[in-house]
């Protein structure tokens, strides 16, 4: 190992021990919430463990609590023998609960949502620090205006079609403000409208209805989205605008001989509105043999400045290619989303990828869910990216247990409500061989469907160290015409 490795080896490291602490730290909070709830309404706790299956090591404190991390990584929970036998999963209790007073109906509500609660409460402190401390993006993921269509779009299966946007009427420079109904707040909120969209035509074809802003104009358009990527997901084949604002001017170029300045701000070249950098590049390629005219908008004027390109050998090529001198602003921008935008972003979200899973017409189907080491993975990727990028993720996390957790399946908190209020309307409890069969079976259910999504994680891994795939968002154009 050279020492020019070390601080990525380092950086590995740290991004992994991040991992660790706030994927389990969002586990911990979940059976805090049981814990701490339980205690107050003075429900028996018998043992609080992360992870499930035998300890690593365990302790008993002085509240007669055992305390203990386990071998399997796939959870946590508290052992209430008062409120739910779940001995497949938990182990059996030790505790003679005929001996302990029964617990009333709203302690158990109280009980079993209190875990979603600190989810929720813990994803909220998190937000507020990325409210404070910022959130980095791309900055053409924080437009939804349109900067490029390509003529064609390759599909999953390789075959090339016309672009389904084009084909529809979009057009560069269209800012979209809603798809099939949803408001977009920047191009991620497009890229996941159009991947949740549930809609079909009357043939069968995939289908999403675009609000746009082109002008003064409103208009809505009809996009017939097709499948892309070795995900099979569907793509309406646009892509974001970029910010063509001038950074800085290479002394001595092109650019800084004919006036540019840094704040200035590219509009147009030979009277072509251009969107992309590389839309910039690939003209001045086309025309490198002559003065293109730049229109820019410094302050509040525009001005235009003809500027011939210059030929330069590329090192990442090695090829000859045109360019006027400009730098480009960084890619990378920080915004401030306020914490409930924060948290109401992720609650609608979830609840739109749930109904897309359970709608018959989406795309979307447990292969396209993420498992365990799926999300391990987008932490780390997260991690080495950004601590703040971190925070954001696992507010996600957070709010996607909470919700989880509170659906109406038997072994989660949910599936406990629902037999707590049946039991309350029958006047008596449910048969206890009724209650450890359902658990028993949607608890190898759930670890089926782990089992089944963490399979796609792998291949999603594969395919990552196969090819050099952008790791958060796309990757920035080059930033250097």
């Amino acid at each position: 190992m050279s020492f020019e490795s070390l601080p990525s080896v380092f950086g590995n490291i740290w991004s992994g021990v991040l991992v660790v602490l706030f994927f389990g730290a969002s586990i911990f909070v979940h059976e805090l919430g049981h814990f701490l709830a339980a205690r107050w309404r003075g429900v028996k706790v018998e043992r609080f463990s992360i992870g499930f299956g035998p300890p690593i090591f365990s302790w008993t404190g002085r509240d007669g609590v055992e305390y203990r991390l386990a071998w399997i990584p796939l959870g946590g929970y508290v052992l209430l023998p008062q409120l739910a036998d779940l001995g497949p999963v938990e182990g059996a209790s030790q505790v003679d609960v005929d001996s302990l007073p029964p617990i009333r109906y709203p302690s158990k509500m109280i009980v079993f949502a209190a875990g979603a609660a600190f989810n929720v409460l813990f994803a909220f402190a998190l937000a507020c620090i990325v409210w404070v401390a910022g959130q980095p993006t791309f900055s053409e993921l924080n437009t939804t205006q349109i900067g490029n269509i390509a003529p064609t779009l390759k599909l999953t299966d390789g075959s090339v079609v016309p672009n389904p946007a084009m084909e529809a009427g979009l057009h560069a420079g269209d800012v979209v403000k809603s798809i099939d109904g949803t408001t977009v707040n920047n191009f991620e909120d497009i890229i996941t409208n159009i991947f949740l969209g549930r809609d079909r035509a009357g043939d069968g074809r995939r289908k999403s209805l675009f609000v746009i802003a082109r002008g003064e104009q409103t208009l809505e358009l009809t996009v017939y989205p097709r499948l892309v990527g070795d995900e099979n997901v569907r793509s309406a084949g646009i892509e974001p605008s970029q910010d063509l604002s001038v950074d800085s001017v290479v002394p001595g170029s092109p650019a800084e001989l004919a006036g540019v300045k840094p704040g200035d701000r590219i509009l147009a070249v030979d009277g072509t509105t251009l969107f992309q950098r590389v839309s910039v590049s690939e003209y001045l390629a086309k025309n490198a043999s002559r003065a293109v005219e730049f229109t820019l908008r410094r302050g509040d004027r525009d001005l235009k400045l003809p500027i011939q390109p210059r030929l330069e050998l590329d090192e990442g090529s090695n090829k000859q290619v045109a360019r006027v001198g400009i730098r480009y602003r960084d890619s990378i921008v920080i915004i401030h989303p306020s914490p409930f935008s924060q948290i109401a972003d992720n609650v609608s979200g979830t609840f739109r990828t749930l109904g897309a899973l359970l709608s018959p017409s989406s795309d979307i189907g447990p292969s396209k869910l993420t498992g365990p080491i799926g999300i391990a993975r987008e932490l780390h990727r997260q991690a080495q990216w950004d601590f703040r990028r971190l925070l954001w993720f696992t507010i996600l996390i957070n709010v996607n247990l909470a919700i989880f957790n509170l659906l109406p399946i038997p072994v989660l908190d949910g599936g406990q409500m629902v037999f707590a209020t049946v039991a309350r309307l029958r006047g008596r409890p449910l048969p206890v061989n009724l209650v450890i069969t359902a658990q028993s079976v949607f608890m190898v259910l759930l670890l089926s469907m782990i089992i089944y999504v963490s399979c796609f994680d792998v291949a999603r891994l594969r395919r990552e160290n196969r090819v050099d795939l952008p790791r958060v968002g796309p990757v920035p154009a080059a930033s250097k015409p």
